[in-house]
């Protein structure tokens, strides 16, 4: 057999070596039988777990979304953001309730809406319109109400009772004299009822959907009776004391009331304030009704008055 030449001997000891360092031996068996190919015992490799798949958010969709994160406060967030032209609502509803019906913006900004039927279960939606009253359900989200404080709902600012801290300072000003919370509710009443007049042109006219704009109100000093009622919730909200929107019926009108939770007894504008219950206190009928004991009589009876829906 004839030598190979010393220059091929590297380039073979290399393709050995090559054939050793990847793991892939060649020997010759006895016999006939031609070369065989054994391959290394594999690096055991470690154990992968897949990563779960990502979990719809419930509360979020292409359409629309609500924030919950504040629902044990008694509140929820809800925005829009299908980005059609049309009419959009939300809808809040307790199982065994009514629904309260509330209009959203288009523009993508979370607004927020109270839960004020009580603890329990609840359906939230997000509505499109279709054409005049028919809607189509976009987003629908049931939750479970626990609250962490009962009053809860009547404590923060909403849609209705929409207020920061222009309004918050006004209030710790107004009520700086008070040394209880009726003191402190006597105090706001008569702010309200002597700082703002009836607007009757306002009231002609008034859009359905309305909603009060409280600095709007304080600059014109003017306003109808959902801001006569925002503005006093606002400013007993914002000192820590419990007071909500109340619309419904009185007499002939479709009207706005405050009533309000005190601890301790007291009176305000002439009209007792019971310790422990809920008070009514009607500001936009004291402004008008001035010193009249007819108005008086008229506002301390509660058989006057039949609520519809709290906010």
């Amino acid at each position: 057999m004839a030598r190979q030449n010393k220059r091929e001997r590297p380039a073979l000891l290399w393709g050995l070596l090559a054939l050793m360092l990847s793991g892939v031996l060649l020997w010759a068996r006895p016999g006939r039988e031609g070369p065989t190919v054994a391959t290394l015992p594999p690096t055991p490799s470690a154990e992968v777990t897949p990563a779960p798949a990502p979990t719809p958010d419930p509360y979020r969709n292409g359409k629309a979304q609500f924030d919950v994160s504040q629902l044990s406060a008694g509140v929820v967030r809800a925005r829009y953001t299908g980005g059609e032209e049309l009419r959009v609502k939300v809808q809040i509803t307790k199982e065994g309730g009514i629904d309260y019906n509330y209009d959203l913006n288009r523009d993508g900004e979370f607004e927020t809406y109270p839960l004020t039927e009580g603890e329990g279960a609840y359906t939230l939606r997000v509505l499109e319109q279709l054409a005049g009253n028919r809607y189509l359900p976009v987003l629908t989200c049931p939750v479970t109400l626990i609250l962490d404080d009962p009053m809860g709902p009547f404590l923060r600012p909403n849609q209705f009772v929409n207020y920061g801290l222009a309004v918050a300072d006004l209030a710790a000003q107004v009520t700086a004299a008070g040394e209880t919370d009726a003191d402190k509710i006597a105090l706001a009443l008569d702010y309200v009822v002597e700082t703002l007049t009836y607007d009757g042109d306002k009231a002609g006219t008034v859009e359905p959907g309305y909603l009060p704009d409280l600095e709007a109100v304080l600059d014109g000093k003017k306003g109808i009776c959902l801001d006569y009622a925002a503005l006093l919730c606002a400013l007993l909200r914002s000192q820590g004391i419990p007071a909500r929107l109340v619309v419904g019926d009185s007499g002939e009108l479709y009207h706005a009331w405050v009533e309000v939770w005190c601890d301790t007894a007291g009176e305000a504008v002439g009209i007792p304030i019971a310790a422990g219950e809920w008070t009514l206190l009607d500001p936009t009928f004291l402004s008008e009704g001035g010193e009249d004991s007819r108005i008086l009589d008229y506002v301390t009876n509660r058989e006057n008055y039949v609520p519809r829906y709290l906010y």
